[in-house]
């Protein structure tokens, strides 16, 4: 860790984790000037958030910085009590963490005006009774930020990728794009935007698991957001690789056509009926 402290004190290193971000902002998400959590997901004051599966928080925080009222959930409770210590600092209008398994979600019906789902429905013994339950939360009107990984990038991995990454409570499902977006339609909401984003992600997980067989250190992280540093140097190589390409003129036209052959994650943005 010490040597990896040095590395990053040159102003040339490429953190993964500073990498991944600027990545994530170039295609749509965190679009601070439009208070847009993805573009098209748009959070301000008056609304309510529910962010299910809210993990290390990072679109919680989003919408409390806007002044949202913010329910943040997580079955765990050391995710909510760090969250629950960073929210102090923010704007938000009112906010609640709760450690729960979303069955039920103790919540009223017709509740929020927003939705959050990211990376939470590969977990789940029954995706489509939690889905039953995001749906009942929310108020009429009320928009939906679904993301689970895609079937591609699960499947590339799966040969080399620890085997605890598809047991449980890490992904027992991979959702196919017709899966994902028929298990939304059926709970009874309307698909708006289907996308996927994620190349740079997706290539360093592959490259995170082939790295762990060689060291002979493999862990049983669930996703890359919980892989903490030191990380491989070659994984330091890999975003320093990307950081440089996206400064290139052609660097968005190259991350679309990447994000569309092999995506990291699938997003469905959907709404609640009106009646």
């Amino acid at each position: 860790m010490t040597e990896w402290e040095q590395k990053k004190l040159n102003p040339e290193f490429s953190d993964s984790r500073d990498v991944g971000l600027k990545d994530s902002v170039r295609v749509g998400w965190y679009q601070n000037d439009q208070n847009e959590l993805f573009r098209g997901f748009p959070i301000n004051s008056e609304d309510t958030v529910v962010d299910v599966g809210c993990g290390a928080g990072g679109a919680t925080l989003f919408c409390a910085r806007r002044g949202a009222e913010i329910v943040y959930c997580d079955i765990g409770k050391e995710n909510i009590d760090r969250l629950s210590e960073k929210i102090k600092e923010t704007p938000a209008r009112k906010h609640q963490g709760i450690v729960t398994d979303c069955m039920p979600l103790p919540l009223a019906s017709d509740f929020a005006t927003r939705v959050i789902s990211m990376e939470m429905l590969e977990h789940v013994d029954d995706p489509a009774a939690v889905l039953a339950e995001l749906v009942r939360i929310g108020k009429p009107g009320a928009l939906y930020l679904i993301s689970v990984p895609d079937a591609a990038s699960e499947n590339l991995q799966k040969p080399f990728a620890s085997p605890e990454y598809f047991q449980k409570p890490n992904h027992i499902h991979i959702f196919t794009s017709e899966e994902i977006t028929n298990l939304v339609k059926n709970a009874g909401l309307e698909v708006i935007e289907y996308t996927g984003y994620g190349f740079f992600w997706n290539i360093w997980m592959c490259i995170h698991w082939v790295c762990e067989k060689a060291a002979h250190s493999e862990t049983k992280n669930i996703s890359h957001n919980r892989v903490q540093p030191p990380y491989f140097p070659i994984l330091d190589d890999w975003a320093a690789i990307w950081d440089k390409l996206l400064s290139l003129p052609q660097a968005d036209t190259m991350m679309k056509a990447l994000d569309q052959l092999l995506p990291k994650s699938q997003i469905i943005i959907a709404r609640k009926p009106l009646d």
